[in-house]
């Protein structure tokens, strides 16, 4: 367990350090701008593209992984929108914000981190796949199910074109495709320009973890909305549940591609589920209180899911 603990606390540790340096100085958040800028338009796509671009291409190709891990994760998103929307009789802005709230984990910023640090260099390739197929299915259903609650006053070819060029126009996707067409034509980058990708790709995990922790700082906890009752379990416990259900039953994947889906899957909210919820002008409070609770929860449960998955005690195959 002493071996997880020094793998976990880290990360978590560089979350802790922002979130007290924001409590200290009480800067205002827009002095994290280009920090942000510099994770997502830099140092993030930087990453990808280096974990992408040197990845054998046969194995690029596993769309069964990709298809079988987004099926575990709209499940999730189903069970909790069909309960906000028909339990607690929310509208349908709110109960998308629910569902994402509960599926939409924090892959950008925790997860290539903790997994490459977990599970080394193949890690890398499932890490990537989840990261960019999970977040072109969540930017598009987001707008998609807004439309629908009336919140997206858009007419209908322009919500498409909207949506495709965000997805298209992504930092982190253009990345991911650069990748894709390093690793299909065996594009070599002049030497200088590896080196300034090889120096800012390790940049990106802790500059993200810091700035997650500024930013929680700096969105303090109001009130504990009711539905993190049933928000929280699902996605810190359900959804790897479900995930490790899935890939055990549709497929044979290797080993620590179920570690490295198990893993994603245990993190908490993303932060981006507030940046949508703050777009849209609905269940933005609530949104920040499940990013905050669920990162403080998920210390114990990503803890958890590692000491499983190193000690041998959750086999990589429910049904071998």
């Amino acid at each position: 367990m002493a071996e997880i603990a020094a793998l976990v606390l880290p990360f978590f540790g560089l979350i802790l350090l922002g979130y007290i340096a924001g409590k200290w100085r009480k800067l205002p958040e827009v002095a994290l701008g280009w920090l942000n800028f510099f994770i997502i338009y830099v140092s993030l796509p930087a990453l990808f593209f280096k974990i992408i671009g040197r990845t054998p291409v046969e194995e690029l190709t596993r769309f069964d992984f990709i298809l079988t891990s987004l099926a575990a994760t709209y499940t999730l998103f189903a069970i909790v929108f069909l309960v906000g929307r028909y339990v607690r009789r929310n509208p349908v802005g709110e109960s998308t914000i629910q569902g994402l709230a509960a599926a939409y984990g924090n892959i950008g910023y925790l997860g290539p981190g903790i997994a490459l640090a977990a599970f080394g260099e193949a890690a890398a390739l499932p890490l990537a796949l989840i990261f960019a197929f999970e977040n072109m299915v969540h930017f598009t259903v987001a707008p998609a199910f807004m439309a629908f609650d009336g919140n997206d006053k858009r007419k209908p070819a322009q919500l498409a074109r909207d949506v495709f060029l965000k997805i298209a126009l992504h930092p982190f996707i253009l990345a991911t495709v650069a990748g894709f067409i390093a690793a299909f034509t065996g594009l070599a980058l002049p030497g200088f320009l590896q080196t300034m990708i090889d120096n800012l790709a390790p940049a990106a995990a802790p500059c993200a973890l810091f700035a997650m922790g500024v930013t929680l700082a700096l969105r303090p906890l109001k009130r504990v909305p009711a539905e993190i009752g049933y928000i929280v379990p699902a996605k810190l416990v359900l959804l790897p549940l479900l995930m490790y259900l899935y890939l055990s039953l549709f497929g044979n994947f290797p080993p620590i591609w179920v570690g490295t889906a198990l893993l994603l899957s245990a993190l908490p909210t993303a932060t981006n589920v507030f940046v949508i919820a703050q777009q849209y002008g609905l269940w933005q409070e609530r949104a920040s209180a499940t990013v905050m609770i669920t990162t403080v929860i998920s210390v114990l449960t990503v803890s958890t899911v590692l000491y499983l998955l190193k000690s041998g005690t959750l086999p990589a195959d429910l049904f071998p």
